[in-house]
């Protein structure tokens, strides 16, 4: 059977290349093609475009990058006409991938779509298009089954993938991993600004600028993938801030605390039990824009699975002030602390179900094949 998937972000990038390995064992004749990054090159995906030339967030960035999103859109387009998939695999990415799923269905492809578009929380508008153009979505939420059901959409939920990528995880020896990457031995306070420029553009000066005077902890970036060192580096000249590459759950295994900007790193950091201040931040004109669009309490995926706040949530001002006092809370308040990670035990047990990947595969295949 011949996929094509379409990821257009790391953690998408991540979850397509676990996919992969385990649709290989049920179809012996499976190939793979798609938008996605190096993990799916190495599962065994031929690549037709890389994602981090589409990587654009907000409504003021797309609207500034909207000729090169188009004409991604188009190659992607004809791209699946010359491969002549069996199925689509869409995975996250909604602005792109609703687009894609429309113009597949219309060439009367199977799409499948994985990582559902948080159409709960925004753009409720999508779910015509969810439900018109998907042939079943595979969701990552423990509440977002019944919530697509009950809209007339086939949704099945398995478990969060971030589960098998965790349980999968090996660390090193601490003694290697600060030898590795200069680091001294001081506890670590990890900063995680995002997987696209935009995000760390807004997000990472805002964080340095929180964290200057903790002269007891070391402070540790976790590079995005995508991202050039040439890129960080006009933000942490003149810092004593190190930053890791691919070492980004070595680094989270050995933290102290943690500044998240808000995506699936909020609850990859949860799991790994470490205490953490959540953050976003967008240019001015998409966060006026797009404000009176969302209708949900919470936007870190830990408070939003807890449906109570587990973690505190910044936005948009204020946010070096802000993140200063509730990190010397988090380091310095026994009790806090504590609190939070009783309420990561929970968390876990909610989203904790290993072989996720290997659950959707067989979902997947077993769909295609009746």
């Amino acid at each position: 059977m011949k996929y094509y998937i379409v990821a257009g972000e790391a953690s998408g990038d991540l979850h397509g290349s676990n996919l992969i390995r385990h649709l290989k064992k049920l179809d012996d004749k499976a190939r793979f093609r798609g938008f996605g990054g190096d993990m799916m090159s190495e599962a065994g995906a031929s690549l037709a475009f890389h994602y981090k030339k589409m990587s654009f967030i907000g409504i003021w960035e797309v609207v500034k990058n909207i000729k090169t999103i188009n004409k991604s859109i188009e190659y992607c387009r004809n791209d699946i006409i010359n491969y002549k998939p069996d199925v689509l695999v869409l995975i996250d990415y909604p602005g792109f991938n609703l687009k894609i799923a429309e113009f597949g269905k219309k060439q009367g492809i199977k799409v499948l779509y994985y990582i559902a578009p948080k159409v709960w929380a925004s753009r409720k508008s999508r779910v015509k298009r969810i439900r018109k153009f998907v042939d079943k979505l595979f969701v990552i939420l423990p509440f977002e089954e019944k919530y697509f059901r009950e809209l007339g959409i086939s949704a099945e939920y398995t478990g969060n993938p971030l589960s098998d990528a965790i349980a999968a995880f090996a660390p090193a020896s601490d003694e290697q991993f600060k030898k590795n990457n200069q680091l001294s031995d001081k506890p670590i306070i990890a900063l995680l600004a995002g997987s696209r420029k935009t995000e760390i553009y807004h997000c990472l000066p805002e964080m340095i600028e929180a964290c200057k005077d903790l002269a007891d902890y070391q402070l540790v970036l976790a590079g995005a993938p995508s991202i050039k060192t040439e890129y960080y580096e006009q933000y942490l000249t003149g810092t004593n801030i190190s930053i890791v590459y691919n070492q980004t759950y070595d680094l989270l295994h050995r933290a102290k605390a943690a500044v998240v900007t808000s995506g699936t790193a909020t609850l990859e950091t949860a799991l790994f039990d470490v205490p953490e201040v959540v953050i976003y931040k967008l240019s001015t004109p998409t966060y006026i824009i797009g404000k009176p669009f969302f209708r949900i309490r919470f936007f870190s995926l830990v408070n939003i699975i807890m449906n109570k706040e587990i973690v505190k949530e910044l936005l948009q001002f204020h946010l070096a002030r802000d993140i200063r006092i509730e990190l010397n809370r988090i380091l310095s308040d026994r009790e806090y602390r504590q609190q939070m990670l009783d309420e990561f035990k929970v968390l876990k047990k909610k989203v904790s179900k290993e072989g996720t990947s290997e659950r959707v595969a067989k979902s997947m295949y077993q769909y295609l094949t009746q």
